[in-house]
């Protein structure tokens, strides 16, 4: 049974009336009465009853019609869905969060979705670093990536979204905590709790050259992946950090986050293949970009320390 065939057929059963099923279906009668009469002979069994009367559907008619309601419904929905996928309000995004993005960004960007997109399905990927999130890009793994700027890579787009200040990471009982400010030379005797070298995180270079700029190389290292476990050993009092401002989302006892005196910036981006980019993905990276705007408007500076 055709989908044409399958409209036809419940407009009969519907008017029981040949006229006024086919102007409901704005055909002439007899290619109405041809399409029934085909549909018929292909099932091998008569739908309907008719007479000079009235038109009414055989028992094997009663039987069809729920099939041919679940067909047109089912094509309904199918054209909707390819609708929606075409115009990006359909389909299924996976997207990739640096540390620090993972606390403020993720969140907002999952909500976002959920309230504005429902058919977009999302495969959130936190606590990733730049350059597994920049190969997860060029592999495929992930749709769209939110990591720190760096080296560009072959293959993809890179969108900037915002640029944040360092701040100083203190145990609370450091004596500089107290402090509205700080110079960032005041910590070049302490030990650094830092991500790792390169090729795992974009982070891990950027500190160690605002450290040369204020004058000296933070000794000992102490090297971890995830900027919450950062967080924690500052707490512990294993050593001192510098971390983006974004951090101050991720709300820890035991810790105080301080300005720096000078003006250390980092970069955030979004990246995606410069190719195969579905219209759900570029629904999606239009909420990124909105969200870390926004966010980005709503930031206010009190509350550091």
């Amino acid at each position: 049974m055709e989908l044409r065939q399958a409209r036809y057929f419940l407009a009969l059963a519907e008017e029981c009336h040949f006229g006024r099923a086919a102007a409901r279906l704005h055909v002439a009668q007899p290619a109405l009465s041809q399409q029934i009469k085909q549909l018929e002979r292909e099932l091998g069994i008569a739908l309907f009853h008719r007479s000079t009367r009235r038109v009414e559907l055989t028992e094997a008619g009663r039987h069809l019609t729920d099939y041919a309601r679940t067909l047109v419904t089912e094509a309904a929905r199918a054209h909707a869905h390819m609708a929606e996928l075409a115009t990006g309000r359909a389909g299924r995004v996976s997207i990739g969060f640096i540390g620090t993005a993972t606390y403020d960004v993720l969140p907002r960007v999952a909500r976002t979705i959920r309230a504005e997109l429902p058919h977009i399905g999302l495969e959130l990927h936190g606590e990733l670093l730049t350059p597994l999130l920049a190969e997860g890009l060029v592999t495929g793994a992930y749709d769209l990536a939110v990591f720190r700027a760096g080296t560009p890579h072959e293959g993809v787009d890179i969108t900037p979204l915002r640029t944040e200040p360092l701040v100083a990471v203190l145990p609370s009982h450091h004596p500089l905590a107290v402090e509205r400010q700080i110079s960032l030379a005041a910590l070049a005797s302490e030990a650094f709790v830092i991500h790792p070298a390169r090729p795992r995180s974009a982070m891990h270079e950027q500190v160690l050259e605002a450290c040369a700029r204020a004058g000296f190389r933070p000794s000992p290292l102490i090297e971890v992946g995830e900027t919450a476990t950062l967080v924690v050993l500052v707490a512990a009092g294993h050593g001192v950090a510098l971390v983006p401002e974004s951090v101050l989302s991720l709300r820890l006892d035991g810790v105080t986050y301080v300005p720096l005196s000078e003006p250390e910036t980092v970069d955030l981006v979004l990246g995606r293949r410069a190719r195969r980019n579905t219209p759900a993905i570029q629904e999606v990276a239009a909420v990124v970009e909105r969200c870390v705007h926004s966010r980005g408007e709503t930031r206010s500076r009190p509350g550091l320390s």
